[in-house]
């Protein structure tokens, strides 16, 4: 049976008391511009007119995909688990931004095509080794499905218990910017050619060749039409492990700070079943993939940064961190035109 949340928006019962501080700290009304937007947010999450971030983490789901066999990403297949060994040496983007700004990082291996024999810096929740090849059969079972929802919310809880208030979500896996491009497509309507990009970097033939694979193996596509199906059929075993890991999130009232594209697309797929999820979110940028842009205007996102960046991992969120830092700052550290000599102005 799949796994069930409680998500609730937050109580605004506190709201008029937080945009009061908020419009007594000495600037002008608004002046602070999305500072006082991402306090308010987090204010009311928290439900407190002091709230703290503690230990932040970021945790990187990686998994390979079967769609890969079509040629849709210039990325070989062993890079994925390549690179779960890379972060557990602490050389990647990812290890370095969050060494920069104090970020724990698990890395969790949901379903790559590979063996790490228990490594001490690997997270064993592999469901499979590998999805298998949407463009003929479904990705994953209902059951593999489950499990990616269940091992997600998890690690959320493993990191809530550890002290975190504050969790952002990355992804590794040769080929999933196909399954989170069909995700688009299908829970938006956007027209497929606007949700496919260069992914890890194809060039314009390689993308028309991605587009034609997409929509060969959507016309292919025999299900119901269900949310849950679209993402069993066409889904990422370390995407779905992501969506689960947001719902938990929410339901833990845990502040989310979104990634790029691939975890858009998660908080996407995670809204379709549980839409008060995105109270919780925060987005970090505007990649450069193709097609982010619209699927943040879908959810009514305002991203903090848009800095070229696709990289993935995370990275995009832990770098985007101190603007959220810095709005729980100006809420907690100004003082108030009610506690000072300075005249209000407007």
């Amino acid at each position: 049976m799949l796994k069930s949340f409680h998500i609730e928006a937050p109580d605004e019962h506190i709201k008029p008391l937080i945009i009061d501080k908020i419009d007594n700290l000495t600037k002008p009304k608004g002046s602070l511009g999305t500072l006082e937007e991402i306090a308010l947010q987090v204010a009311l999450i928290q439900q407190t007119l002091e709230p703290v971030l503690r230990k932040p983490q970021n945790i990187l789901f990686a998994a390979d995909h079967g769609i890969l066999e079509e040629g849709v990403s210039p990325t070989p297949r062993e890079v994925t688990w390549q690179q779960v060994l890379h972060y557990t040496r602490g050389g990647a983007g990812v290890n370095v931004f969050c060494e920069q700004h104090g970020f724990g990082l698990k890395v969790v291996d949901a379903g790559v095509d590979y063996d790490f024999h228990g490594h001490p810096g690997v997270i064993d929740l592999k469901v499979r080794r590998g999805t298998r090849n949407f463009l003929h059969e479904s990705a994953m079972t209902m059951e593999e499905l489950e499990l990616c929802f269940e091992r997600g919310a998890q690690i959320v809880r493993q990191c809530i218990t550890e002290g975190s208030n504050m969790l952002s979500f990355g992804e590794m896996g040769a080929g999933n910017t196909s399954a989170a491009s069909v995700w688009m497509h299908c829970f938006t309507g956007i027209p497929l050619e606007k949700c496919v990009g260069a992914g890890s970097g194809l060039n314009q033939a390689g993308v028309q060749h991605k587009l034609e694979v997409l929509q060969q193996a959507l016309n292919n596509y025999k299900g119901n039409g269900s949310v849950l199906d679209i993402m069993a059929y066409f889904g990422g075993y370390e995407l779905v492990m992501a969506v689960g890991a947001m719902l938990q999130a929410a339901e833990s009232r845990v502040l989310i700070l979104v990634d790029g594209f691939l975890m858009t697309a998660c908080m996407l797929a995670a809204a379709q079943l549980y839409p008060e999820v995105t109270r919780y979110a925060i987005y970090g940028h505007c990649g450069d993939e193709s097609g982010h842009h619209l699927l943040l205007d879908t959810l009514h996102a305002k991203p903090l940064l848009s800095l070229g960046m696709r990289l993935g991992e995370g990275t995009g969120a832990i770098v985007s961190y101190p603007i959220v830092e810095s709005a729980l700052c100006m809420l907690n550290d100004m003082e108030s035109f009610k506690k000072t000599d300075v005249t209000k102005y407007f």
